[in-house]
């Protein structure tokens, strides 16, 4: 049996894994929105 105590089933070393992945991934999601919001924004601006 696994000493994991968190409801996830994780250890809490996954977990810290995982939520570094996690968040390196939306950072790169939010970085592509910002550039694709910005060739709209030069193609055809909303303001």
């Amino acid at each position: 049996m696994t000493d994991a105590a968190n409801p996830s089933g994780l250890t809490d070393e996954e977990a810290q894994e995982f939520h570094q992945y996690y968040i390196q991934g939306y950072l790169l999601w939010a970085a592509g929105a910002f550039f694709a919001h910005s060739l709209v924004w030069i193609w055809r601006p909303w303001f």
